[in-house]
């Protein structure tokens, strides 16, 4: 049953107006719906608090209030009480932040082009000015149609102007051509509002009139999109006069002029926590001396008690790739000291609000490679672990976006356990080779990802986005994150690891690996110019890429090997998880194509670089 059936919950008297609060979730739209009734209703930041129907009768109105929804449509049961409420609706009172117009307008103008009279509540104004912005409010109401007051209704600023200004509602401003399609509807279905539902594919209108959804959704709201954007160009500045630190910082986060000085000072940072500290002091200790000095001895001489090391079982448990000792050793003395620093980190730019700032500086940059700003966060978060990120291309804003962004997640996003390997082979060789492996996975991607926009047809979507303030990071929240995703981390990778183990000391004991390396020598020494024992790293790449980074520790290779060896399996397929995440958010067709597609390119430019390089 999806049509909310107001009868059973309001009891309005039959000459009543119907006057209905609408707006997003914590714009405040309770605290005025109390003030004009005199009702009490729950006032929570949580979205959904306001799902139940309040209402009051005031005079010849029946005021009525709606949950929080960004849109009128049928996606969740708050849009459809909310749906069905506007529609029955005489006059709309629609409460928007002023801090987030960009966010907030589209709804309004949904409902201006359902062709009800509207009046609107700017509200939040005292915290626009905190974050020196300026709205021409008498502008605002101009473009859009309708009457718009100001508002501060935590201190009741504005409301006693809401109540005098209702007979004032009246219709907005339409585009031409949406009216014109509405108007030619209007002999199907009752209503303007009905009308602009089923022209938007609202299954559940239609079927009240017994006609088909129409296919326009997109066309409108692109159009939609495109006259809020220009609304608020002409409307809003920003302004230096009044703003607090933190709004200025955040700004100049978003001006590349300032904002990319900020973002390199940003990763030097972090080169220097994960880099040179973790990579070099900590993993020095947790690898060297706790591992090497104390564990690796107890568990050899332990399980040599019960079972030769030179056996076939013993080599397998305390070999050289034993589960015991190789897995244990990369996975705790390595490992989990890089991945712990490197999610302090992340979670430290998570909880700050930096993360959308860099979204909003790239978002022009992005669109070179067939994506928005929006698409940093997957890649970001990519930076932690592929197989969460890939997940993450969700929030993209259409197909083509989430398939050329899980490509180069698969191909040019390292996952923090490989990063930290790679800052340990890499940061010791010196900043120079740091910033040419960047430099180098950065043009990889730039590369292939204009090919991916080449071969994709379409265009990016535009990036719509909250700006969250700016903030000092909770220490107990970063902690928090920190753990739970290293948490994660050990539980994922533990057993691919052991498994991977498994995997080459068989091969090692029966002689396969010596063969494979063999087998594989024209591409590891002719092409790659690496050692043939290289070959057993890669191996181990296939388990995970991280994996396969440590095992380049047992190679003895120049500065110029190793950067080239980094870059190659930094390329490598994604891991075991990754790959089965890609064929859920996918398909199986298109994650063989980009499974097979990313070995091929992690030794075309492997290769490349190493005829060029030695």
């Amino acid at each position: 049953m999806h049509c909310h059936d107001l009868s059973n919950h309001i009891n309005i008297p039959k000459n009543a107006k119907k006057v209905v609060l609408v707006g997003n979730p914590n714009v405040g739209k309770s605290v005025v719906f109390n003030a004009l009734t005199g009702l009490y209703v729950d006032v929570s930041n949580f979205p959904g608090t306001t799902l139940d129907i309040s209402y009051g009768i005031v005079g010849p109105y029946a005021i009525i209030d709606t949950p929080g929804v960004y849109g009128v449509s049928s996606f969740n049961q708050e849009e459809i009480v909310a749906r069905d409420v506007i529609l029955g609706a005489d006059i709309v009172i629609n409460v928007i932040d002023a801090v987030h117009l960009e966010r907030d307008l589209f709804l309004t103008q949904q409902i201006i082009d359902m062709g009800i009279p509207v009046i609107v509540a700017l509200n939040m104004l005292d915290e626009v000015k905190k974050q020196g912005i300026e709205i021409d409010v008498d502008l605002l109401s101009d473009l859009l149609g309708v009457p718009v007051i100001p508002t501060v209704a935590v201190k009741k600023e504005g409301l006693d102007e809401i109540k005098q200004s209702i007979e004032k509602a009246r219709v907005g401003h339409i585009e031409p051509e949406l009216q014109r399609k509405l108007t030619k509807l209007l002999e199907k279905v009752g209503t303007q509002g009905e009308a602009l539902l089923v022209l938007e594919g609202d299954p559940h209108v239609a079927g009240r009139h017994g006609i088909e959804p129409e296919p326009y959704r997109e066309e409108i709201y692109m159009q939609r999109r495109l006259r809020v954007n220009d609304i608020i160009q002409h409307v809003s500045k920003d302004v230096i006069k009044g703003a607090s630190f933190a709004t200025k910082l955040g700004r100049w986060m978003i001006n590349p002029l300032t904002g990319i000085p900020i973002l390199l000072g940003v990763m030097y940072l972090m080169y220097e926590l994960v880099a040179v500290f973790i990579a070099q002091t900590v993993v020095e200790f947790t690898e060297g001396m706790v591992m090497g000095e104390i564990y690796q001895p107890f568990i050899i001489n332990l399980v040599g008690r019960l079972i030769s090391e030179e056996s076939f079982i013993g080599a397998l448990l305390i070999g050289e790739f034993g589960i015991l000792t190789m897995t244990v050793i990369y996975i705790l003395g390595l490992l989990l000291p890089l991945v712990l620093g490197f999610y302090f980190f992340l979670s430290a730019m998570e909880d700050s609000g930096y993360l959308p700032r860099v979204a909003a500086m790239v978002d022009r940059a992005l669109a070179f490679i067939g994506l928005n700003g929006r698409a940093i966060i997957p890649f970001i978060l990519g930076f932690g672990c592929v197989t969460m990120a890939t997940i993450t291309t969700r929030l993209l804003g259409s197909d083509r976006e989430r398939k050329i962004a899980i490509f180069l997640l698969a191909l040019a996003i390292p996952c923090s356990a490989q990063i930290g390997v790679i800052a340990v082979l890499i940061g010791s060789l010196g900043l120079n080779y740091v910033i040419g492996y960047i430099a180098i996975m950065f043009s990889i991607l730039v590369i292939v990802g204009t090919i991916l926009n080449k071969l994709f047809p379409g265009e990016s979507t535009h990036l719509l986005i909250d700006i969250p303030p700016l903030r000092i990071p909770r220490v107990d929240n970063v902690l928090k994150k920190t753990i739970t995703k290293s948490w994660h981390f050990l539980k994922e990778a533990t057993p691919l690891f052991a498994i991977g183990a498994l995997i080459l000391g068989i091969l090692d004991l029966t002689g396969l690996l010596e063969m494979i390396q063999v087998a594989l020598a024209p591409l590891t020494e002719g092409w790659l110019k690496l050692p043939r024992e290289a070959a057993t790293a890669f191996i181990m790449g296939f388990v995970r890429r991280d994996f396969g980074a440590a095992g380049l520790f047992d190679l003895t290779i120049t500065p110029m090997q190793t950067l080239i060896a980094s870059v190659t399996i930094s390329l490598f397929v994604p891991c075991i998880a990754s790959g089965m995440i890609i064929i859920k958010e996918l398909n199986k067709k298109l994650a063989a194509i980009i499974w097979i597609s990313v070995i091929i390119l992690a030794f075309l430019f492997g290769g490349i670089l190493a005829q060029v390089l030695i």
